[in-house]
């Protein structure tokens, strides 16, 4: 069976003379996500914490479900290794895979595994800006929330220049790294799983990740010079042109954070589900 396999130190010397996929399942921490052909968890080797996905294969039956209802099914592990290793050509701050092996050519039943450093101190975005606007909450300084929305803007122009689409481009998935330079914030983007990398990312996929991260900035009080500011920094052209040429992409992105809220709502509100 072909194998592709991928190790740094130490898994390098700690697995030498060991089948890479037996160490990899061996390994032992918190279980972040357990779902059927695929697991999350936290390890710690050698006294530092990584994150460890352990793909099994999900069957031809929910990989034909996922084409039939226009989703592409994420098949293994692959996929975040390859959005990894082109986010850090392009310079785009991510996570560091230590390991990752793949065998197996059915794609319905392959064995794959993606071992990555812990990003700490760190805290979501989501987490940081969740109590900007409660009023009780004191947002962080201008300057500094300047710098954030234009490193996320940055990071999504690199990424999608270069050929990724994130598929779940959410504040979640970005990491501030503590203690924050109040000019030039770290920021780290993960949870690449479904990530898709191409020569060049298609339109529809980049207005996608666009409206996901609109959506997902929708309650954290951004003003409208805050949202002019991305666009700019994110297109590097003057707001003029941006407003004239990408007119029908900021109607696409009101509608779609629209409905992405209605599902949202309909889903968590209270009693829902119920």
């Amino acid at each position: 069976m072909s194998a592709t396999v991928y190790l740094e130190e130490p898994l390098r010397s700690l697995w030498a003379g060991q089948d890479p996929f037996a160490a990899a399942e061996a390994l032992e921490g918190e279980v972040l996500r357990a779902l059927e052909g695929r697991r999350t968890l936290r390890t710690e080797i050698a006294g530092r914490g990584y994150y460890l996905k352990i793909h099994r294969g999900v069957g031809w039956g929910e990989i034909l479900k996922n084409l039939l209802s226009g989703r592409l099914p994420v098949l293994g592990a692959g996929n975040e290794w390859r959005a990894l290793r082109r986010l850090t050509a392009l310079g785009v701050d991510t996570m560091r895979p230590v390991a990752f092996g793949a065998r197996g050519a059915n794609p319905a039943r392959q064995h794959s595994f993606i071992l990555t450093e812990e990003l700490a101190p760190t805290i979501s975005l989501e987490d940081y800006c969740r109590n900007w606007h409660d009023g009780r909450t004191v947002p962080p300084a201008p300057t500094f929330k300047r710098a954030l929305i234009r490193r996320v803007a940055e990071m999504a122009r690199r990424m999608h220049r270069g050929g990724v689409n994130h598929r779940d481009f959410y504040l979640c998935h970005f990491l501030l790294h503590l203690p924050a330079d109040a000019r030039a914030p770290k920021l780290s983007l993960i949870d690449l799983h479904r990530a898709q990398v191409r020569a060049r990312t298609p339109r529809r996929w980049r207005d996608k990740d666009l409206a996901a991260l609109y959506f997902s900035a929708l309650d954290i009080g951004l003003t409208r010079r805050d949202r002019l500011r991305f666009l700019r920094a994110y297109f590097g052209r003057p707001l003029r042109e941006i407003l004239a040429a990408e007119a029908a992409l900021l109607a696409h992105l009101e509608s779609e954070a629209a409905r992405l809220m209605a599902r949202y709502r309909r889903k968590y509100a209270p009693g829902a589900g119920q």
